[in-house]
């Protein structure tokens, strides 16, 4: 019985939370997305053929971003309908 209990607790609480919460937790988590993808644009944009001067904080911030730099490069290259680019945003 108290194991019932607690699913139906759990069940309760995940439906609330999807009710009030999970749509501003995947719209945030779509804006650091964002934030994270421009952020290692400008530094190491270069790396797509835009022409900015490496820094020495690109430098210094190389390898912590290093572990993302290829999903980050086929994420920015890939190619994108119309449609996309307005359901993203």
């Amino acid at each position: 019985m108290r194991e019932f209990l607690r699913k139906v607790a759990r069940t309760a609480g995940e439906i609330l939370y999807g009710m009030s919460v999970y749509d501003m937790v995947v719209e945030l988590r779509k804006q650091i997305g964002a934030m994270e993808n421009f952020f290692i644009f400008m530094i190491f944009g270069d790396l797509l053929g835009v022409p900015i001067l490496p820094t020495y904080y690109s430098l210094r911030l190389f390898p912590y971003v290093l572990p993302k730099l290829g999903t980050w490069k086929r994420s920015v290259l890939r190619e994108r309908d119309v449609t996309e680019i307005f359901t993203e945003g």
